[in-house]
């Protein structure tokens, strides 16, 4: 619902949040941090400043529904916010916007000294506990362009119309942006190989993805309706599916991603709750004709209507050659999270139809969000079509995929006309060598 916390007017007494480009006061993303010698906390990142809960509950300033969800964010993991669900998430940030707002008389300003650490000198964590990780397939035009490339005569698999595909990947490999990924060692086959051989991965690439933090959940056995789907979604994140494509084409078959995946997969700090993005909200694009209705279990009309996002991303690529010459990261592509198949509400209904039990705490990823352009490609293996076209930089280095002491970014911004635009911050990661072996 679009309320007084999304005004366009409204400005904030933390002068970094006018105008920032991520955090203004209409996001209040919430995120676990930890200062400069500090332990690990909840807090609000607000332009340039991270809003300590904590120290808020101290002092007194927040009452009922919109204190105890503080005290629930407060600690050193979101689980039990998390669980509290949509009134006590919206509560809060209703709470903290009115907090902080510029046109404000509470007390919260004389103490912000109290109240506010430097996010440059703060250290970020990983929001929540991961108890499951799921990684959805739901970029249509990812799935398709890939798919030629493996697959010319077929690239869509016959249910693909039909089922969110997802799989379920390694909760205890995801990382938060900014640690650095390792390349994998595993076995490959090249096609001219007779035998399988064990080495370094030589075709680590990178997934551009949006990543969906679970609330309430269900118990076993019970199914979450598709109309109640988005009341179980606790935020959203930026999420990078570090992907070995030599290691993958070898293992996928007959069972699916496997050791290519479990990796690492790196998220974004900041989960940006479902009420800030609903001036973004949008409608799920139509079905091209022919393609099948959702079955019952996956379709709502309000879901249809208004179930999907309209939030920009890119992908940046930053070389050591390119760092050491002083030029700054280079654009890859562009997408947008429009592109997707399915809705997150469907993803959600979906894998909780045969009663799977969802926990506070889990992470969705959407899969690859791609468009339909070339520089839309969310990934290097659709970007250079198998390795066989190799994207040039502008200080003349080329990559078919990723080389160590790259570091690959995501940013993620939402902008509509009449309101104030926001983002998810960056994702980030740097590819470091291989442990010998």
């Amino acid at each position: 619902m679009i309320d007084e916390t999304h005004n366009p007017a409204r400005t904030s007494w933390v002068a970094s949040a006018n105008g920032h480009s991520d955090f203004p006061i209409q996001n209040l993303p919430i995120g676990i941090f930890s200062p400069l010698g500090g332990a690990k906390r909840g807090g609000i990142a607000i332009g340039d400043r991270i809003l300590d809960l904590g120290a808020v509950l101290e002092a007194g300033l927040l009452t009922g529904e919109a204190r105890d969800a503080a005290e629930a964010a407060s600690g050193r993991e979101l689980n039990p916010f998390m669980r509290q669900g949509p009134v006590a998430w919206t509560s809060l940030r209703r709470a903290v916007s009115d907090l902080l707002d510029a046109a404000g008389t509470g007390p919260a300003r004389g103490m912000a000294e109290r109240l506010l650490h430097d996010a440059a000198l703060c250290t970020m964590h990983l929001p929540a506990r991961i108890g499951d990780f799921t990684d959805f397939f739901a970029g249509i035009h990812h799935a398709t362009t890939a798919g030629k490339i493996n697959r010319p005569e077929n690239p869509l698999m016959s249910n693909y119309k039909y089922v969110p595909v997802a799989y379920h990947s390694r909760a205890s490999s995801v990382l938060v942006s900014g640690e650095a990924v390792r390349r994998p060692n595993g076995q490959r086959k090249l096609p001219e190989q007779a035998e399988p051989d064990f080495g370094p991965c030589r075709n680590l690439d990178y997934e551009l993805e949006l990543g969906v933090w679970i609330g309430p959940g269900n118990e076993l056995g019970s199914p979450i309706p598709i109309a109640e789907a988005g009341s179980q979604i606790a935020g959203f994140c930026l999420l990078n599916d570090w992907s070995a494509r030599d290691i993958q084409t070898w293992e996928s078959q007959p069972l699916g991603p496997f050791l290519a995946k479990s990796l690492s997969t790196s998220v974004s700090p900041w989960l940006v709750t479902a009420d800030a993005l609903a001036p973004f909200r949008t409608a799920q694009p139509a079905r091209p004709a022919g393609d099948p209705a959702p079955l019952p279990h996956l379709f709502d009309g309000r879901d249809q209507a208004e179930g999907a996002f309209d939030i920009d991303f890119e992908v940046l690529l930053l070389t050591q050659a390119l760092r050491q010459a002083g030029i700054p990261a280079y654009r890859l592509s562009r997408s947008n999270a429009r592109m997707l198949y399915w809705t997150v509400a469907q993803m959600v209904a979906h894998h909780a139809s045969n009663g799977c039990n969802l926990r506070p705490g889990d992470l969705f990823g959407s899969g690859t969000v791609s468009g339909t352009e070339r520089g839309s490609e969310g990934c290097l293996l659709e970007m250079t079509r198998g390795g066989r076209e190799p994207v040039s930089l502008p200080n003349g280095e080329t990559r078919c995929y990723l080389e160590d002491g790259d570091e690959v970014i995501f940013r993620g911004r939402c902008r509509r006309d009449g309101f104030v635009s926001i983002g998810f911050g960056t994702c980030t990661g740097v590819v470091s060598p291989p442990i010998a072996l």
